[in-house]
């Protein structure tokens, strides 16, 4: 038989941590439930988007040249096509002074061409060899005179001109301050408006645009123009505007 005062302690020692463990629920259970709205220990924060734009003028200029030409053998084809692009890649070295690593091709090709006679058998006409430069131009006084250059060498395809900032980064820096002023101008405003303040930056990021103009320019086998006896081209640059979008988020309390 167990003695009474050993019952009594093992009775005294359940309660007291029965005790304990009713204390720890309802502390946790005031914990959760003892406030209105939202809990005091989690971050809130807004988030604000800001735009900045800064305009610049286009310091370079790239343009696509090009050379196709069809005949009854690959050879003959290759050899013209060679002649052509040749002709214009030495001139723009040399007239031009564009260093190489601004010269570079972006397309060859060969394919069949094909005609059907009436009695609907296909017969082979010959083959097409098309050859096409990018070019990147530096000096832009001088972009009408290499597009004059390229319809007296008899380039039949020009196109896919357009103009660009060659270093954007410090305009990107300036249109990025600017958002930033006014993402932090936004969202002060607003604090004040629903009276909150706010704390830290939390998270930022961007994202940006360069609307470069686009003006096209082709020549075309038919085209009167070309030679050597043709007008100066005009083409203006214009000036591109490069944007940037940050959003900021900020805690507030």
């Amino acid at each position: 038989m167990i003695p009474n005062k050993i019952v009594t302690i093992f009775v005294s020692i359940m309660l007291v941590v029965s005790a304990v463990y009713l204390g720890i629920l309802s502390w946790n259970a005031i914990k959760t439930h003892n406030y209105i709205g939202i809990n005091p220990r989690e971050n809130y924060f807004i988030s604000i988007t800001g735009e900045g734009k800064v305009t610049g003028v286009p310091d370079v200029a790239k343009i696509q040249l090009g050379y196709s030409v069809e005949k009854k053998t690959v050879a003959d084809a290759q050899k013209e096509n060679t002649a052509k692009m040749n002709a214009i890649i030495d001139k723009l070295k040399k007239d031009f002074k564009i260093d190489s690593q601004d010269i570079k091709t972006v397309n060859y090709s060969i394919s069949p061409q094909y005609e059907w006679a009436p009695s609907g058998k296909q017969t082979l006409r010959g083959y097409l060899v098309s050859q096409d430069l990018t070019v990147k131009v530096r000096e832009m006084n001088k972009i009408s005179q290499v597009l004059d250059v390229a319809g007296a060498i008899g380039i039949n395809q020009v196109g896919n001109l357009f103009f660009e900032i060659d270093k954007p980064e410090k305009l990107k820096e300036e249109a990025r301050a600017k958002a930033l002023e006014q993402a932090k101008s936004k969202a002060e405003a607003l604090s004040d408006i629903v009276g909150v303040k706010l704390g830290k930056i939390i998270s930022f990021s961007e994202s940006s645009s360069d609307g470069a103009p686009m003006p096209m320019y082709s020549l075309n086998k038919m085209d009167e123009s070309i030679g050597g006896g043709g007008a100066a081209q005009s083409v203006e640059a214009g000036s591109n505007e490069i944007t940037v979008y940050a959003t900021v988020q900020y805690e507030i309390f």
